[in-house]
């Protein structure tokens, strides 16, 4: 026991070296993306794929991993060549990201031509990364014309016109014509002679489309093609635009001649979605029905028939007060606000309410507008409201409102307390030398006293056209009845196509604060939809198209020069499909790709002390019962 406490408390120890290999790294990333199939280049790729990873000097020399990428990086399963992008950035830069200190050597097999990301020619690598393309599909640089970006606005407005931008780009060495042509609907709309020449490859083309009927428009731009041209795929492009009617009725009614009435019409009709009918209030029977805002200038007793109109079908109002308002009539047949008039006409200046939130006001001053003639007398607002000018008087301050906004539950309406607003149009152009500052804010006025939406329980977040290109989700929130969101319903989404019978319906899974439904795996086409709340049995609907476009075929060869690039900057080298051999014996002839023996230290006790304390405690025990047995305690 004694030399066990010692040896305990002396501890001797040794030291031990573990020995290992430690390899350098080869990363495998192959290009997935259908460009890979449309160059032919699929079976060429997994060949040269095995030949790697079936070498046996290559499996002893290196750590290999092999991965497949298209938008993302993943781990390699199995090869279809179906990716509809290809960001060879991402990839690089996850590899990038995840990868140790050691010598690694990436083996890039793809066709170079990236649709998505940043460039990747660019990319910054670890100094110990060195990348290694290999060359997928033919190199020769065909004669090719092609469309690029078309942009263009998803709406239009009836009868309006809307911009289409065309990107026309040229390979070749030789002077060329041809005609570049949109049409819509299949009739052609619109036709361009462009010329090309090696230096003068690529223009860009601006003109300006008819909104002339309402609906959803197929719009294709293409470009005839060269003669004996290869890559025909890349000569069209398709998008569409849907012509909405949105404009806007708004109606004056007056029982006097007053500028302010003309200087109206001309001020809202500034903008072309908006259509202004001046009519007198008597013999209105069937004169308002499609009248979305009423503009009541100083009513008088012959504007009954136009509030008992207002209350049995409704409508937002603007009313405009003056001299010649007859506001007995006025207090008696509406109820949000009333005035106990004075029978004495003042001078009234606008002061700005720099508070005012309900829409931007920023544009408009009021900083030298000319006063408006109104009645004295006091004001009272029987609704909730919001000032957007107060009333100034000879100089002083009233805290009442000159111009003013009200909402309730059912309406809203706008109130000017004057007459001659006409001049704040004319004052502004003296400011500016510009109507727009005046119009831009009674558009704003007029945009918001005609939006009579209610906040609905259900909300959709979609696109109406999907390019096939980014992301194709439909997103829905769904509020309780306090308008709180409820993460705890079911959601369900239907899905039609147009051209088909048979319907489509999942179940729309809780991400981040929405309900969502991924589309990605439809096909191209027109499709219907309705979302419905399971349990409460809300439903809403609409429609979106996916277009029928295929990026990655818009190649026509694979792009060497830039992969050469990328190689040079990161000390490596490019190899062809038909040089796999070469590549493979230059990493395993290249001296910093050496697997190194590398050794830890490890200081080890001689006797592990656990062992000890055992001896010690059965030592101690087997004494005890001796000298318990023999009597020795």
């Amino acid at each position: 026991m004694i030399f066990s406490l010692l040896l305990l408390l002396i501890n001797p120890k040794f030291i031990k070296n573990d020995y290992f290999i430690e390899k350098a790294g080869l990363m495998l990333v192959i290009d997935n993306s259908s460009s890979i199939k449309s160059l032919e280049a699929d079976t060429t790729a997994q060949n040269a794929l095995e030949q790697i990873t079936q070498s046996s000097s290559i499996l002893e020399r290196f750590n290999v991993s092999s991965y497949s990428f298209g938008d993302n990086l993943n781990e390699l399963d199995s090869l279809a060549f179906i990716e509809p992008t290809t960001n060879i950035a991402r990839a690089l830069s996850t590899i990038n990201e995840v990868s140790n200190e050691n010598e690694s050597a990436i083996v890039l097999l793809s066709d170079g031509n990236q649709t998505l990301g940043s460039d990747y020619e660019f990319q910054r690598l670890k100094k110990n990364i060195h990348v290694y393309p290999i060359v997928l599909g033919d190199t020769t640089a065909y004669e090719d014309i092609q469309i690029g970006q078309v942009n263009c606005n998803n709406y239009a407005f009836l009868e309006n016109k809307y911009p289409i931008e065309i990107n026309i780009s040229y390979v070749g060495k030789r002077s060329i014509k041809t005609n570049a042509r949109i049409l819509i609907d299949n009739q052609e709309v619109y036709r361009e002679q462009v010329a090309f020449d090696y230096n003068n490859n690529s223009l860009t083309l601006n003109t300006l489309l008819d909104a002339e009927t309402i609906g959803v428009k197929r719009v294709k731009v293409k470009i005839d093609p060269l003669e004996n041209e290869k890559n025909k795929k890349n000569n069209s492009k398709n998008t569409i635009v849907e012509v909405i009617d949105e404009k806007t009725n708004v109606t004056i009614i007056s029982s006097i001649r007053h500028p302010d009435i003309g200087m109206l019409k001309k001020s809202i009709e500034a903008n072309e979605q908006r259509a202004v009918t001046i009519l007198k209030p008597n013999g209105l029977e069937n004169k308002l029905d499609e009248t979305d805002l009423f503009i009541l200038y100083q009513p008088d007793r012959s504007f009954q028939g136009v509030y008992d109109f207002i209350k049995r079908k409704g409508g937002s109002i603007f009313t405009i007060t003056g001299p010649k308002t007859d506001w007995r009539f006025l207090n008696q047949v509406q109820n949000s606000f009333s005035k106990e008039e004075f029978n004495q006409n003042e001078d009234v200046v606008p002061l700005k309410n720099e508070a005012f939130g309900l829409f931007d006001i920023s544009s408009l001053t009021f900083n030298g507008y000319p006063p408006l003639k109104t009645s004295l007398g006091e004001i009272l607002l029987t609704k909730p409201y919001e000032t957007i000018a107060f009333q100034k008087i000879k100089g002083v301050t009233i805290n009442e409102p000159m111009f003013l906004t009200i909402n309730d539950e059912k309406t809203k309406e706008a109130v000017l307390f004057g007459e001659d607003i006409w001049k704040w149009r004319v004052q502004s152009y003296r400011n500016e030398m510009s109507f727009n500052s005046f119009d831009n804010f009674i558009g704003k006025l007029i945009l918001y006293l005609s939006d009579s939406k209610q906040k609905s329980r259900l909300t959709l977040d979609y696109e109406t056209i999907y390019d096939g290109i980014k992301n194709t989700t439909l997103k829905a929130q769904y509020f309780d009845e306090t308008y709180t969101f409820d993460a705890g319903e079911s959601l369900t989404l239907r899905l039609s196509k147009s051209s088909g019978k048979s319907s489509i319906e999942r179940p729309m899974l809780l991400t981040d604060g929405f309900y969502q439904a991924d589309l990605s795996d439809l096909e191209a086409g027109d499709y219907t939809f309705v979302v419905e709340v399971v349990n409460e049995k809300i439903l809403r609907s609409g429609r979106f198209t996916i277009l029928d476009f295929d990026l990655e075929s818009q190649f026509l060869s694979a792009n060497d020069d830039k992969l050469q690039r990328l190689a040079e900057k990161t000390n490596g080298e490019l190899f062809y499909a038909s040089e796999t051999n070469t590549l493979i014996q230059q990493l395993l002839s290249n001296p910093q790709y050496t697997p190194t023996q590398k050794s830890t230290k490890n200081i080890v006790s001689l006797i592990d002390f656990r062992w000890l304390l055992a001896i010690i405690a059965i030592t101690l025990t087997t004494e005890w019962f001796i000298r318990k047995y023999n009597g020795l305690l």
